[in-house]
Parts: structure tokens; sequence; C-alpha cells
């Protein structure tokens, strides 16, 4: 009987948003005025189409994204808490369910040498076209109000719960640990015996706390951290139970 955790990316394993890092490989590492006013609330997706293009457009390549990619630093505590999870994969499996796209995730987990720690990546499918221009897609079509078009992460999470369940993997309990305004969503659905675990001082805690100040119901506990190594004393405790 395995725990479930669950994490995102930017601003929780990474501490940047790996989209806005990007923008540094522009020239005088800024957008044009009208590129950037062409960003469309729910539509980042898209959006950052349209930015991949600018670069491409540019003469940046693969390599310089990459190299700016991989320099990104990991939040406090990060590195430390994905090797005691790789140390107790007999404990834990882990996942992640992040609005970045699939090429800076692998880039970023296979330089630091974690990719062996996650089971699962869920996240926009991008690559890079026969003209050298990375193209990103939506990760699905999906009918939550409450998240952008692309992706909810609630649906995502449900649904791979629901296919370990089928293959005989039950979950003694889910952690969650995000960041960000679309991390609320799944978070909302946790049961009695999951954790949120929301980065202090950032979205999804401080949503959190409006909720509880509301009595809004949520039945997850919620634990909030600033490094990862917090995170490592709350699973330890949780594998002690």
């Amino acid at each position: 009987m395995k725990i479930l955790l669950v994490f995102d990316f930017d601003n929780t394993i990474i501490d940047d948003n790996s989209d806005t890092w990007i923008v540094q490989c522009a020239p005088e590492k800024k957008l044009p005025i009208e590129l950037q006013d062409s960003y469309e609330k729910g539509f980042w997706t898209e959006f950052m189409g349209r930015v991949f293009k600018y670069l491409g457009d540019k003469g940046v390549r693969e390599d310089e994204m990459k190299r700016a990619m991989i320099s990104m630093p990991f939040t406090p505590g990060m590195v430390e808490l994905l090797n005691f999870i790789r140390k107790n994969k007999d404990k834990f499996d882990c996942i992640i369910i992040s609005d970045s796209n699939s090429v800076f995730i692998d880039w970023v987990l296979e330089a630091s040498n974690v990719h062996d720690v996650f089971d699962k990546v869920f996240t926009n499918p991008a690559a890079f076209d026969s003209d050298g221009h990375l193209t990103v897609e939506n990760y699905h079509a999906h009918s939550c109000t409450r998240c952008p078009p692309n992706l909810c992460k609630n649906v995502v999470l449900v649904e791979f719960v629901g296919k370990q369940l089928q293959r005989g993997v039950n979950y003694t309990r889910i952690v969650y640990i995000g960041d960000g305004g679309n991390d609320v969503c799944p978070v909302t659905f946790l049961k009695k015996n999951d954790v949120a675990m929301p980065r202090k001082g950032y979205t999804l805690q401080k949503t959190l706390s409006k909720m509880s100040q509301n009595l809004e119901p949520m039945e997850s506990s919620v634990v909030s951290w600033s490094s990862g190594v917090e995170i490592i004393s709350h699973l330890q405790f949780l594998i002690k139970e």
C-alpha cells in the first residue's frame, strides 16, 4: 500500500516559472508589447505557442533554450526531497501534473538526474517542428468550469487513480504538493486521509486559507511548506503512521 505524491512543476519543483524564464532567450530578454498584450485569460498555452514561434523566428535554437531551462534553480530543499523519495520508492508513487510542457520538464528532470523519481508526467505535449520552432498543444479537453481549457488537474488525477485501481494499485492517501491557482481544483477534491501541501506565500496557500476563513469545507488536512525539507519531515511522519 503506497502513498501517491502529486507534484506541480513551476514554482514547486523549480523555483520559477519555466514559461516566463524562457523569455531570457529573446532579443534584449523581453517580448514585444504586442505579443505580451496578445494573452487572453485562460488561453496561456496558445499564448506560449506564439512566444515559441517568436523565439524561433528570431533564431533562438533548441540548444539555447535548453541551456536556459536547465539553469533554473530548484526550490529550496527540493533536491533533498526528491532524493528522499528515491530512497523510499517502495512507499511512494510519484507523478507531476503541470501546465508547463513536456520538453521543458524532460530537460530539467534529465539534467538533474531525477527522472527516475517520477512514475508519470502529465503536461502539455511539446515538440520541435522541422523549422526548429518549439510547438505546444493542449494536454486535453475537459468540462471543468474552474480550470483553463487546456488542463484540469483534478480530471487528470482522478483518471490516474482510477486506472491504477484497475491495475490493482490502491493508494492509502494522496499528498498534493503545489503552489498555484490551477492546483486549487484538485486539492478541493482530496479526501479525509489526504494531505494538501501548498507552498507558503503562494496562490494555492492564500486561496485555501481564505476558504477556511469562509468555512468552506475541505476534507483533507493542509500542511504548508517553504522548503522541501519540511515536506520530508511530514512524509516521514506519514510513513511511520
